[in-house]
């Protein structure tokens, strides 16, 4: 039986409640992920390989925004329909999982939610695992249109800096934001995007989930005023993604994200 999805954020228990459903694609974000045989998923979920295949590799920074046609072909591969409902999760709980859910937006895809506490969740309530098995899908049928306003880059972010009317929020720890510590990628300055503040992601979880929506928008309420663009930075253009996740749990529109990043802005400033 086919179903539609009513929600951005959905509960392990729904997902093992809906397993069976025939357009139901799960699939795992982790980042940098190695699966062989040994490695373990929630039952038939495919690897969503961010880093390879869902990024622009010959890009200069990580995980840059790939390609229409690059979306669409590494999506048709994994069997993704425009009929599919897609259920994102990773291994942390949650993490890159929100960039993945955040991509399928960007390329027009809105029937897909990010599964709430991931693996560990999963695990943790003791429902199925199994190992990964190498596999081809079908090949679907899933039309890519891009939403370039759902991005933003260099140039973009520059413009929104400046103007009184959008919001740049930085998803890194307050220790980088603040320039205390040394940022984790290599040669990479500390410093922060003019005008911006900082909203660690971790301040919207509760362990491995994501926090209610009451708290969340208690947290969102005393940052974000009517009318605004907000615009999500991080370091790479990942945990970004969090941000704009629980904004839109909160029915706060208007959101882009800072694709390059920290790690753009910092090496062309």
């Amino acid at each position: 039986m086919k179903m539609n999805l009513d929600s951005n954020l959905v509960s392990v228990a729904w997902l093992n409640s809906h397993i069976d459903a025939s357009n139901l694609i799960i699939l795992d974000a982790t980042i940098n992920k190695v699966i062989d045989i040994s490695s373990v998923r929630i039952p038939n979920a495919r690897f969503f390989d961010i880093k390879q295949k869902f990024s622009d590799v010959t890009a200069p920074f990580p995980s840059t925004l790939p390609s229409t046609e690059q979306f669409q072909k590494e999506a048709r591969a994994l069997g993704i329909n425009s009929d599919s409902v897609v259920v994102v999760y990773d291994d942390k709980g949650i993490y890159s999982s929100a960039r993945a859910w955040w991509l399928f937006k960007v390329f027009g895809f809105k029937n897909v939610a990010v599964l709430d506490g991931g693996l560990p969740e999963w695990q943790n309530n003791g429902f199925t695992i199994e190992t990964y098995k190498f596999e081809d899908f079908p090949e679907g049928d899933i039309e890519a249109k891009l939403h370039s306003e759902l991005m933003t880059n260099f140039d973009g972010v520059n413009d929104f800096s400046l103007d009184k009317n959008t919001l740049i929020l930085d998803a890194r720890s307050e220790a980088r934001f603040k320039c205390e510590v040394d940022e984790p990628r290599a040669g990479l300055r500390r410093g922060t995007i003019p005008n911006s503040n900082n909203l660690p992601y971790t301040v919207l979880l509760k362990g491995y989930k994501m926090k209610s929506v009451e708290e969340l928008s208690k947290i969102f309420n005393n940052l974000v005023e009517d009318n605004i663009k907000v615009v999500f930075s991080c370091g790479s253009g990942i945990t970004a993604c969090i941000l704009a996740l629980g904004s839109t749990l909160c029915n706060i529109n208007n959101l882009v994200v800072y694709d390059g990043s920290w790690t753009e802005y910092g090496t062309l400033t």
